[in-house]
């Protein structure tokens, strides 16, 4: 299949394209390289440019004649979204709109999306499944969701094959090691105690210790990157014509922040200096996917199903790139 993977110079993305062309597919990356790295792609396959650009797409969806599209390009900041909503609005809504219209020209319609578990907001209850209301909290949240019902309509009108992939909470890297997580900043709970454990930050801060859980920390499903990015192949390989699906993707199971903090010191051998701060607002106290319906219809398992599996991964990849692709 010829396959457009925009955002794909991203973290989730790059892994993405990985995936897709190890089941040898035709993948071709477009990305704005404002969060992407060039380095994190083969370069003869990434096109530089913006969703904002229809002519750029329009060349690119012809040139090489795109069948498909694997949609990351999104800005991913929950607190910025709330202090700059317009900026997530114009980039994660109305440019997600031109790409649509630019796939509805060129008749592509295969399309898996990368979507959140912050559609459904503050869950009832755990685990989450794809039929728990979607009632997210913040502007990054809505974005999501306003673009899975864009998707559900063009399906409909259009005969679109459309998939969204609810994802919790990405981690890992690559296990050979060549490619990772490298953000700025950086606002995942990992590398973040990884990079206390390194010292190249004074501490880890924990947000809330008094929440309803053992521990009294936030607890989170923590899923591999290569996990996810396995799960965005099988889901083009099986999307269907005039139908709009979704699914969570999660191991099923929790590991709360003190947890991760123990298994990185496990796993590094280094002591992770973490500081208690009052809760953020809007951080539910628990977020686990019930990830039976991507098994039943997409033959998907995560093989990383163990944090400490993950961990070793994100660990391997920080110590050896410690300034991430910059060399």
């Amino acid at each position: 299949m010829r396959i457009l993977v925009t955002g794909g110079a991203g973290y989730i993305g790059s892994h993405t394209v990985r995936a897709l062309l190890a089941r040898e597919h035709d993948v071709w990356v477009y990305d704005s390289l404002v969060h992407g790295h060039r380095a994190a792609v083969p370069a003869d396959r990434l096109i530089v440019g913006d969703l904002r650009d229809a002519d750029a797409l329009d060349h690119a969806l012809l040139i090489h004649r795109i069948e498909a599209v694997v949609h990351f390009a999104a800005y991913c900041y929950v607190g910025e979204s709330v202090t700059d909503p317009g900026k997530y609005y114009q980039n994660n809504v109305a440019n997600t709109l031109t790409l649509f219209e630019r796939m509805r020209r060129h008749a592509v319609n295969r399309l898996v999306f990368s979507s959140t578990c912050a559609t459904y907001g503050t869950p009832k209850t755990i685990p989450i499944t794809e039929d728990t209301p979607q009632r997210p909290i913040n502007p990054y949240g809505r974005t999501k969701l306003i673009v899975e019902f864009a998707m559900a309509d063009y399906a409909t009108a259009y005969g679109w094959g459309c998939t969204a992939l609810r994802y919790f909470n990405a981690a890992g890297a690559a296990p050979d090691g060549l490619i990772g997580e490298d953000h700025e900043p950086e606002t995942h709970l990992i590398p973040l105690v990884i990079q206390a454990a390194m010292k190249k930050r004074p501490h880890v801060a924990i947000f809330g210790t008094d929440y309803p859980t053992a521990d009294g920390t936030c607890i989170r499903d923590y899923i591999h990157v290569d996990d996810l990015a396995l799960a965005h192949a099988l889901a083009l390989e099986r999307t269907t014509p005039g139908a709009f699906q979704a699914f969570n993707l999660g191991t099923g199971r929790g590991y709360s922040v003190r947890e991760v903090i123990r298994t990185v010191e496990a796993v590094s051998g280094l002591p992770v200096p973490a500081r208690e701060e009052p809760r953020r607002a809007g951080d539910p106290a628990e977020l686990v996917a019930a990830p039976g319906k991507a098994a039943r219809d997409l033959g998907w398992k995560p093989k990383y199903i163990e944090l400490e599996q993950i961990v070793q991964t994100a660990w391997n990849w920080h110590r050896t790139h410690p300034n991430g692709f910059i060399a």
